[in-house]
């Protein structure tokens, strides 16, 4: 091929590896060229005004965590008020507990 008087050779090293170079450099370019530009609108941010519905739900949600605080405090005093229950004055209680190799006291219950 002649080019201005001059003899260019396609298959020599150089010119392939230019055109190597210019065809991954222009697949680079348009990967990372952007295809659209994407505009960010301004928004104003405002503070929340919570309406009368709000608040409304906000004090039942209130209402419904201290109506919960207070019946677990009311179920700890149970368990406590059971478990004094169970212990007796001679230092036993009614629990089981078995160590590994040692009796259990079948007629306990009889005697109480």
């Amino acid at each position: 091929m002649k080019l201005l008087n001059k003899c260019i050779c396609l298959t020599s090293q150089k010119s392939v590896l230019i055109i190597t170079v210019l065809l991954f450099s222009s697949f680079i370019l348009a990967s990372a060229w952007p295809d659209t530009t994407v505009i960010i609108p301004e928004t104003k941010e405002e503070m929340w005004i919570p309406t009368e519905a709000d608040i409304a739900y906000q004090d039942s949600m209130y209402t419904i965590i201290q109506n919960t605080q207070s019946d677990i405090t009311d179920i700890k005093q149970d368990i406590v008020y059971i478990i004094e229950r169970l212990d007796y004055e001679d230092g036993t209680h009614d629990s089981i507990r078995y160590a590994e190799g040692s009796q259990i006291d079948i007629n306990r219950s009889k005697r109480n």
